[in-house]
């Protein structure tokens, strides 16, 4: 299980799920300064669309190598496509071509010596900083459900390594109770291709004030923060080939199983979070 590589006949998914509520306008530290936690998930979840496309680029091109949907969930309980063009799903071809915003933002650059020093470059920007209304997360997962019930029920599918789902979000939603929730997420989980059962990533957005998580093993103590338990409870276990992956940002002590889930992470472990769950599965 979870062995298969990533090819053009095996291809998998990735969907992001973004709170866009509006309490993500609330100001954290982030790499050096303070802005939204909406401005930062941004700019996270555009690094991780640009490194997906250039993983998948080769000399001829682009390889269509997953599919890609990004949903946001905020307002009146308003759960939409953030795709031009209201797509639910497209290739990682079809959206490296698509036209993108370039915007101006400012990146740690790690120089020879190791030192770290700060450099603005203009990056493509996919998802904007949204925050305002309500945290209809359960209905954001149930989308996400129902979109890869239909991709996996695809033959061309059927071999595939299973779908990520990535959910950020900085809280509890307001559409449903926990239960729901949970029962929705354990929904999605089990769905699942040949080689696997999707597999279900949170990733809860603190202020700085509490003690961090960071895919968390079975003996971790965890966070007194009801939200966040919540959200460790929908997430997936992690299968075995990430564990290389997580002993190294978490030290060689770490022991798995790990869970799928962060709590009050820096933004360092933010974008560790995102490549572990997107990146570590080889492509061929």
């Amino acid at each position: 299980m979870y062995t298969q590589s990533i090819t053009r006949q095996h291809r998998t998914a990735f969907v992001l799920l973004v709170d866009g509520s509006g309490s993500m306008a609330e100001e954290i530290p982030f790499r050096g300064i303070r802005t939204s936690k909406a401005k930062a998930v941004s700019i996270i979840a555009n690094e991780l669309l640009f490194e997906l496309i250039e993983r998948a680029r080769r000399t001829e091109g682009i390889r269509d190598y997953y599919d890609i949907a990004l949903w946001g969930y905020s307002g009146d309980n308003e759960v939409r496509s953030l795709l031009e063009g209201e797509d639910e799903i497209v290739s990682i071809e079809e959206l490296a071509a698509r036209p993108v915003t370039m915007v101006r933002q400012t990146i740690d650059l790690r120089l020879p010596d190791g030192s770290c020093a700060l450099r603005e470059v203009q990056t493509p920007e996919w998802i904007k900083p949204q925050a305002a209304g309500q945290t209809p997360m359960v209905e954001a997962l149930r989308v996400a459900r129902d979109l890869l019930a239909r991709w996996i029920a695809r033959e061309e599918h059927r071999f595939s390594f299973p779908p990520i789902v990535f959910n950020i979000t900085d809280g509890e939603a307001t559409d449903g109770t926990d239960e729901e929730l949970l029962s929705v997420a354990r929904q999605l989980r089990d769905l699942h291709t040949d080689d696997g059962n999707v597999l279900l990533i949170n990733i809860h957005i603190g202020t700085g004030d509490e003690r961090t998580l960071f895919f968390p093993s079975h003996d971790e103590p965890l966070p007194l923060n009801r939200h966040a338990m919540t959200l460790y409870e929908a997430s997936s276990e992690m299968p075995a080939c990430f564990n290389e992956a997580i002993r190294a940002v978490k030290g060689a002590g770490a022991m798995p199983p790990f869970r799928g889930m962060s709590f009050n992470a820096s933004a360092a472990e933010l974008v560790a979070m995102l490549d572990i769950g997107s990146i570590s599965v080889k492509t061929e």
